[in-house]
């Protein structure tokens, strides 16, 4: 369910790396190394509305009434600016653009430093809506790190147990393991038992994370990969986005391995924070095993995020 003219490919990733660093955004979603992963999953498309440029997509996770429906991202600024006026013109555009395909309009993942904007562009028109599953979850780096003190004592106590029980290596993850990793892939996604609409997503995934490993060096993803016995058993792949701060997309660990989770994380850290202070870790989708991992780190901060509708449609569809 593509909305817009262009896609995410790397051919037109400069117009929109212009847009994605013209604004302190923050949030991972709106960074290159996130769209080019999930552009097929989530059906991401773009265009240039009025002085913005607008970003659409599906979420097979959040569903109304059992139904995958597009939305907008925040729209993006080339210069650092929005002028309520411009705004205001843009997103009614697009929402008469999701109309006119039968689609109901809504903005998602926008961050809560972003709603001034909105409510200058759009007085007393627009309902915002918390959005706490898609919260992200921001740590010093320093802290995953160092894991030091009482807050990291069961984790210090995992990793310790790994290093001591397992030989292992870290290493860059390169577009010449795509092999290797698609089989790390493949045996993860093997041992789970899910439900077959999540083995489908799996699958989904699967796909779009080889073209990830293919391409790690022309995107500029920063991965990495924990060999025990020669063989991959963990990844991680993030990408940058600020300039203090780098995303962690994925981050996958056979759980065999006690404390596995645990080193890929710190190994990963260990290998970007020279250059970067804070790593924002993604949302947490409302999974309650999820959430207390995340939250078992200390972030420092949470990302927080809004859904933004539009009064009237609320209205009608209560």
């Amino acid at each position: 369910m593509y909305m817009f003219d262009n896609r995410i490919t790397m051919e037109n990733r400069p117009i929109l790396e212009e847009y994605l660093n013209g604004f302190d955004y923050r949030t991972s979603g709106l960074s290159f190394t996130s769209l080019y992963m999930w552009r097929d999953i989530n059906h991401f498309s773009w265009q240039i509305i009025g002085d913005y440029l607008c970003i659409s997509g599906i979420s097979h996770l959040e569903l109304e009434d059992g139904i995958i429906l597009p939305f907008l991202f925040p729209p993006l600024t080339r210069t650092g600016v929005y002028e309520p006026q411009k705004l205001h013109e843009t997103l009614h555009t697009a929402k008469a653009l999701f109309e006119s395909k039968g689609q109901p309009f809504s903005i998602r993942l926008i961050p809560m430093h972003m709603l001034d904007l909105v409510r200058h562009s759009c007085p007393g028109e627009m309902r915002y809506i918390d959005d706490r599953p898609n919260y992200e979850y921001l740590y010093l780096l320093q802290d995953l790190i160092n894991l030091t003190g009482r807050d990291y004592h069961s984790k210090k106590n995992h990793l310790n147990y790994f290093k001591k029980n397992y030989e292992y290596e870290y290493v860059p993850l390169t577009s010449g393991m795509t092999e290797e990793a698609m089989m790390f892939i493949k045996e993860f996604n093997d041992r789970k038992e899910v439900p077959d609409n999540e083995r489908t997503l799996l699958e989904m995934e699967a796909r779009a994370m080889e073209d990830v490993f293919r391409n790690i060096e022309n995107v500029g993803y920063l991965a990495g990969a924990i060999r025990i016995e020669g063989k991959i058993e963990a990844i991680a792949i993030g990408g940058r986005l600020n300039r203090n701060t780098i995303t962690e997309h994925v981050e996958k660990a056979n759980v065999e391995y006690r404390g596995l989770y645990q080193a890929i994380n710190n190994e990963f850290c260990k290998s970007v924070g020279a250059n970067f202070k804070y790593i924002n870790r993604e949302e947490d989708m409302g999974i309650p095993n999820l959430r207390k991992a995340k939250l078992s780190y200390k972030p420092v901060k949470l990302i927080e995020t809004y859904i933004v509708v539009c009064k009237e449609d609320y209205a009608k569809r209560k």
